[in-house]
């Protein structure tokens, strides 16, 4: 069974190499773990610092295309090559890829198809308040929308069966948190959130403003809440 960690990367030189370099090589010996850099458009030396710190592919975008475009062309590198199951983290050292045997385990188990890392169920250190309301605002109306509590909706750590990712659709270029648990849940994939522990970076600096974040995540709600989506038959990872 393959494992593909991807990191979606704009301008990350300073953090990315200390992430790649502490994702579990070795979580079981049936299972490869590799590890995809998406670089968006950087800028500095994002890609060198990667590949020296062992990232197996490079993808890379020309020009900054958008978090939310990043991640889509990692779900779909990951496809392309072969991937059983998919790991997103983000590459500013804020999430813990020790923990990424946590957030696989429940797909291994086939107990969901797409797990997303709660830091609101583990532990959270320096986030500063206006993000942490801002957080607890969308999270809470995915819930609403989706009529099922979650408790993270903005993680930047989530894993996705293969069948999950072949599915998943990001319908805007700026972000990816919301659109794509809607899209998800809404076409019948089992969600399960994992805690874990979160500490806010210490270098480079959020690409994400606030009001930029309103203009372009509220409408890709509404848009993507009004189209219809066709319910899947789902299909554990044993099943690929």
């Amino acid at each position: 069974m393959k494992v593909i960690v991807f990191l979606p990367a704009h301008n990350e030189e300073e953090a990315i190499g200390e992430v790649i370099r502490r994702i579990p090589r070795y979580i079981h010996p049936n299972i490869e773990v590799q590890v995809l850099v998406v670089d968006d458009g950087s800028t500095d030396r994002t890609v060198d610092v990667a590949k020296r710190a062992g990232a197996d592919f490079i993808y890379r975008h020309e020009q900054n295309r958008g978090l939310g475009a990043a991640v889509r062309t990692g779900l779909q590198q990951c496809i392309k090559l072969g991937a059983d199951i998919g790991v997103m983290i983000d590459a500013d050292n804020e999430y813990p890829p020790e923990q990424i045997p946590d957030l696989i385990m429940p797909i291994l188990r086939d107990e969901a198809d797409y797990t997303m890392g709660s830091r609101f169920l583990g532990t959270i250190y320096g986030m500063k308040w206006h993000r942490r309301i801002g957080n607890y605002i969308f999270t809470f109306l995915q819930s609403l929308l989706l009529k099922t509590w979650i408790y993270d909706g903005q993680s930047g750590m989530r894993a996705f069966s293969r069948q999950a990712m072949e599915e998943a659709e990001i319908i805007h270029d700026y972000n990816y948190a919301q659109v794509l648990t809607l899209n998800l849940v809404r076409k019948g994939f089992r969600l399960k959130e994992v805690p874990i522990v979160y500490q806010v970076r210490t270098t480079g600096q959020s690409f994400i403003k606030f009001t930029a974040y309103l203009k372009h995540v509220v409408p890709a709600i509404v848009k993507e809440m009004c189209r219809p989506v066709k319910r899947k038959q789902i299909r554990s990872v044993q099943q690929r």
